[in-house]
């Protein structure tokens, strides 16, 4: 098998091998993947951590053996929580800022360091502790941090991100895995009978007139909703759906509410 690993911030993922095919997803910092299949310009790869997959161009490809992909999932991997921070290549002028929800593989906190590869970063900028007892609050944080960040399809970050990205992003950097796509999510879990069952961190999920599953938002206290609606967004919900303010009418109908934990 033949492995990469992310050395660029963000790097998009498509369905086919065009640069304007629809982005399924993004490769963030310090994530590895499995090469599926190779083309002269693009590579098709899955991600270690949630099997998303998708063709990336070949001038992003950073190889990894096979030991370094070992030792990276046998053991914790620290996940960067601050919105942008910076690292730079060490001994080298190169610099990247990277976005929440990259990893810094085999983190150095005494030196500050990743290793890349067989390449040694430095974090440049100010990693915080958290410092929260509560999950569901620490869910909640997380998802605010996101709060106007542009509504992009197959989008991750809080430059741009989609509504199943946002869900998996904010578990994500609670140390709660799940699926990255919305029909995925709405499997996991555990079912709740009625709205007012749910708690803070909880997941909705709204349907069409067909029954599909075509939208999803964290829900949060007082009958309030987190969710990616042409930016991240908190709207009122209710057992009819969420209601938005500014247009003054309900937006999403509510199909299920789900327990992930």
């Amino acid at each position: 098998m033949t492995f990469g690993i992310a050395d660029l911030s963000v790097i998009p993922m498509r369905r086919e091998k065009s640069e304007r095919s629809e982005m399924v997803s993004q490769l963030l910092f310090g994530e590895v993947y499995e090469v599926l299949e190779e083309e002269d310009k693009w590579l098709n790869i899955r991600l270690l951590h949630d099997n998303c997959c998708g063709w990336i161009d070949r001038k992003a490809y950073k190889k990894v053996g096979g030991e370094f992909v070992e030792k990276y999932q046998s053991s914790d991997q620290l996940i960067m929580s601050e919105v942008f921070n910076l690292v730079v290549k060490k001994g080298d002028w190169e610099n990247k800022m990277i976005v929440a929800g990259s990893v810094l593989p085999f983190y150095d906190a005494y030196a500050r360091t990743l290793m890349i590869g067989d390449e040694e970063y430095v974090v440049k900028g100010f990693l915080r502790e958290v410092g929260i007892e509560s999950l569901r609050e620490l869910l909640i944080q997380y998802a605010l941090m996101f709060y106007n960040a542009p509504y992009r399809w197959g989008g991750r970050t809080p430059n741009g991100v989609d509504g199943a990205g946002l869900v998996q992003m904010v578990y994500r950097l609670a140390g709660i895995a799940i699926p990255r796509y919305i029909d995925q999510q709405a499997g996991a879990g555990q079912v709740l009978s009625f709205l007012e069952e749910a708690q803070p961190g909880d997941l909705a999920f709204f349907g069409d007139s067909s029954g599909a599953v075509t939208h999803v938002g964290i829900l949060w206290e007082q009958g309030r909703i987190i969710h990616a609606s042409g930016k991240v967004r908190v709207d009122k919900i209710d057992h009819h759906g969420i209601f938005n303010e500014d247009l003054k009418r309900y937006t999403h109908t509510l199909k299920v509410v789900r327990q992930i934990f």
